[in-house]
């Protein structure tokens, strides 16, 4: 898609569709009372009756189509609800701006202008919650994911794909133009990222391997100046990674150990944080010996959506080039069941020398994610985030519209809750205290890889990866409910999601400021 940001008024684009936000200013539950965020008297007047009807409220994600819209050049006109002005944040405008760009697909429309929203347009403060290069950002974030559709394999694929899409802003002074221009720019680095995410993720297992993996890994590394190494077999045993290469064993594929290193152009001072992204790249889980299910197993390609958010990250990382150091490392495997599969009762020695009863194969992403944990200790980090479709548990405990966030440092949540928030991606911390290593202590050796029993599955599998970190400030993020959207959204089709990668990217900057 073709995005480009037009400093222009609305009128005169010419257009097939040009889309306009709304937001309902009522301020009783009686009767809504939309209101256009738009200063223009010629869409205003076009849109006037339909407003005054009743017929279109201006709820969140709702649309009114109008066709040859009269003193407009656009085709049609399409007004886009964001819903009660007074709880307005830029995620509406995330949504909404995702909700036109997937209105527009179906209808074979190639070609839609996006109308900034304008903070004039009502007589009040209610759009102050909307700074300019916030609001530019995530309108095209979310015009860009919305693009994004599942069906790459299909042999009768029609491509419906928007081909041009304008965010037309009114002439603004130069620094509120250089604001949205800013805005426009980061969000057009950061949704290619999150899709890139999404299109690995997409993948099936048996295109993508570990190796294919790291192949895809360093070639977005090669394109964007990212230091990257991918080892395999023999590296493992070299580090001693044998949790990792527990799991890797069972499959004929060899695993991958994958490192992403992105070096600011101006080196930060001596003793300025080192941030380590480590992701779970399980490209394919079958639980192992303790085999999973067959209902679903299919979406077990979807195991790797951790590593698969980390590789996009480091994508953005490169590209808005914060003056800070990152490092990422994606463990890769297939948890296979084989003659050579590790198995229940196994005693299996990480890399930290800390010793592990296997009690479950299908808990092989918590193996994984310790070798690479500890690694990135190794390699300098000194604060850690990993991410991972981890436990069935999680998504038990929150559903799919939250995902698990663990840490063992107060301040380091803080910088991440703050990023979240204006990403407009949503987790919800559970505990992880030190009362509930209990569960995983083992008799045999020192820890066992699941809890003793079915309660708090997530909680103690965030207690195991906390065995890693030592005191290094750490958050782990178990994304297994928000990594694939099971329904489709208004703004946003059925598959994978690429959660957590823009809010990992801000938390990333965070540390620069």
């Amino acid at each position: 898609m073709h995005t480009q940001l037009l400093f222009q008024d609305a009128t005169a684009s010419t257009t097939p569709l040009l889309a306009v936000f709304a937001v309902d200013i009522s301020t009783s539950k009686d009767a809504a009372v939309p209101a256009l965020l738009t200063t223009s008297d010629a869409i205003s007047k076009a849109a006037e009756r339909f407003l005054r009807d009743g017929e279109f409220k201006a709820s969140a994600n709702e649309t009114l189509l109008l066709h040859a819209p009269a003193a407009l050049k656009a085709e049609r006109l399409l007004i886009v609800g964001l819903g009660a002005a007074k709880s307005l944040s830029v995620d509406e405008i995330r949504r909404a701006a995702g909700t036109a760009v997937r209105f527009a697909k179906p209808r074979g429309i190639r070609s839609l202008s996006i109308a900034f929203p304008e903070d004039r347009a009502l007589s009040d403060e209610r759009l102050e919650n909307l700074p300019c290069d916030a609001t530019a950002r995530a309108l095209v974030e979310g015009a860009e994911l919305a693009d994004f559709d599942a069906d790459t394999y299909h042999s009768d694929r029609k491509d419906r794909s928007i081909q041009e899409l304008a965010v037309v802003a009114k002439s603004q002074e130069k620094t509120t133009s250089d604001e949205i221009r800013k805005g426009f720019d980061e969000g057009l680095i950061v949704a290619g990222a999150q899709n890139f995410t999404r299109s690995l993720v997409n993948e099936p297992g048996n295109v993508l391997t570990p190796t294919e993996l790291g192949k895809r890994a360093a070639a977005m590394c090669a394109e964007n100046g990212l230091q990257c190494e991918v080892f395999s077999t023999d590296k493992l045993h070299e580090l001693k990674m044998g949790a990792f290469w527990a799991v890797a064993k069972g499959s004929a594929e060899p695993p991958a150990l994958i490192v992403m290193r992105y070096e600011p152009k101006t080196a930060p001072p001596a003793g300025s944080p080192v941030i380590g992204l480590v992701g779970k790249g399980i490209t394919f889980d079958t639980g192992g010996i303790s085999i999973k299910p067959a209902d679903g197993m299919e979406k077990m390609k979807y195991d790797m959506a951790g590593a698969g958010a980390m590789i996009g990250a480091m994508q953005a990382i490169a590209q808005l080039k914060p003056a800070v150091r990152v490092l990422a490392i994606v463990c890769s495997a297939e948890n296979m069941p084989s003659a050579t599969a590790y198995k229940p009762g196994d005693v299996v020695t990480a890399m930290s020398g800390k010793t592990i009863e296997i009690i479950n194969t299908d808990a092989e992403g918590r193996l994984v994610l310790a070798d690479g944990l500890y690694y990135a200790r190794q390699l300098g980090a000194t604060h850690l985030i990993n991410a991972a479709t981890l436990t069935g548990a999680c998504v038990v405990a929150l559903g799919t519209l939250n995902a698990g966030l663990f840490s063992n440092d107060e301040e380091t949540v803080a910088k991440f809750a703050a990023a979240a928030k204006g990403a407009g991606e949503k987790f919800w911390r559970l505990p992880c205290t030190d009362d509930y290593r209990e569960f995983i202590k083992n008799p045999i050796a020192d820890i066992q890889n699941t809890g003793g029993s079915r309660w708090g599955g997530a909680i103690t599998a965030a207690m195991f990866l906390k065995e890693f970190v030592g005191e290094t400030p750490w958050i782990h993020l178990d994304i297994a409910g928000a990594a694939w959207l099971e329904e489709q959204k208004a703004w946003m089709a059925k598959g994978p999601s690429g959660v957590a990668v823009r809010s990992i990217v801000e938390w990333v900057r965070s540390f620069a400021s």
